[in-house]
């Protein structure tokens, strides 16, 4: 697959071929799905927490005596009806995530960059470099190019001009080729790649 390259100010910057075993493939939705289940649970902090009946601090006394009041038979003032008292099957302290083989997560990847390709919405730039740190003009050249809602792939490293003038656009997200995950990419209108980036997920996959 051959994709036109441009540059940040939307002039042509010649053209890339598109390696077809990472951006040829039949997308799977079933695929996809597993893999932003398995990242949304991971990203759970899980630290949810209620006391329970053995936890709170309330005396061990029997209330008052098992007969004669006309009341009901309480033996605790730490039960779950009572104000204060424990919650009868609260959350508890825990781990959300799920397992998913390193082989399926590459998979999913794969999956997900051929799901941008096949509907034509990817982008390659050039190079996301800026000369300074201004969102201004940032914002004119992501006008310029159709970026609304678009997720910026560098390579290893961000150039600190463009992420400073990137993090203020509405809508843009930037991250380095090492950052970059399923979740986000189908989260996104369009992903915007890099040379650097194309080559760097060559040789991650080769």
């Amino acid at each position: 697959m051959k994709l036109d390259v441009k540059t940040l100010e939307a002039k042509d910057a010649g053209s890339i071929e598109l390696p077809g075993h990472i951006f040829g493939l039949e997308p799977r939705a079933d695929i996809l799905h597993r893999m932003v289940v398995w990242q949304l649970a991971k990203r759970r902090a899980g630290t949810h927490q209620a006391k329970n009946r053995a936890e709170v601090a309330y005396s061990t006394a029997k209330l008052y005596k098992q007969k004669g009041t006309g009341r009901a038979r309480h033996g605790s003032r730490k039960a779950g009806l009572f104000r204060g008292g424990g919650k009868a099957f609260g959350p508890v302290s825990r781990d959300h995530a799920i397992d998913l083989p390193k082989k399926v997560r590459a998979l999913a990847l794969k999956h997900a960059l051929s799901a941008k390709a096949k509907a034509e919405e990817l982008v390659v730039l050039d190079q996301a470099v800026a000369a300074e740190p201004k969102t201004k003009a940032l914002k004119e050249a992501f006008g310029k190019l159709g970026l609304e809602n678009a997720l910026i792939i560098g390579g290893p490293q961000i150039d600190v001009n463009f992420g400073l003038a990137a993090r203020n656009v509405p809508g843009i997200d930037v991250l380095p080729v090492q950052g970059i995950n399923v979740y986000d990419i189908l989260r996104c209108k369009k992903l915007v790649l890099t040379r650097a980036a194309i080559e760097a997920l060559e040789e991650r996959f080769k």
